[in-house]
């Protein structure tokens, strides 16, 4: 009789456990919008994912191991992960006006700032 796997049973995973980190993240605050760093070693512009959905941005950084072909590792300090982080986003961000850089492993996320409507007096009229 053959036997159904069980839901609750732990299942046999293809790919070797990875971790996944928090990135460190420096937001500054400008006129024009908000500027945002993470600190993202060993990712890269091909392995980086930055969404935004429904008021909030995600941004995911894959890391490949670095292990020269042929050798096994003998000492280790170093753990190789992926990198998570996601904000929600005020209502005044430009979603379509977002723009990302990343250069020597530092990720910059500009977050623009629609302009503040000005105050105008509001006719008011009779009957």
């Amino acid at each position: 009789m053959s036997r159904q796997p069980n839901s609750d049973e732990p299942r046999e995973i293809a790919h070797p456990e990875q971790f996944v980190f928090t990135p460190p993240i420096d937001i500054y605050e400008t006129e024009q919008g908000l500027v945002l760093y993470a600190d993202l070693p060993g990712v890269s512009v091909n392995s980086l994912e930055l969404q935004v959905q429904d008021n909030k941005l995600t941004l995911l950084g894959r890391v490949e191991p670095q292990i020269p072909e042929g050798a096994r590792p003998l000492h280790k300090e170093y753990e190789v992960g992926n990198y998570l982080r996601s904000f929600i986003l005020s209502g005044e961000i430009i979603h379509s006006q977002i723009e990302a850089k990343l250069a020597n492993g530092v990720l910059r996320i500009f977050l623009p700032k629609a302009p503040k409507a000005e105050p105008r007096r509001i006719q008011v009229n009779t009957g």
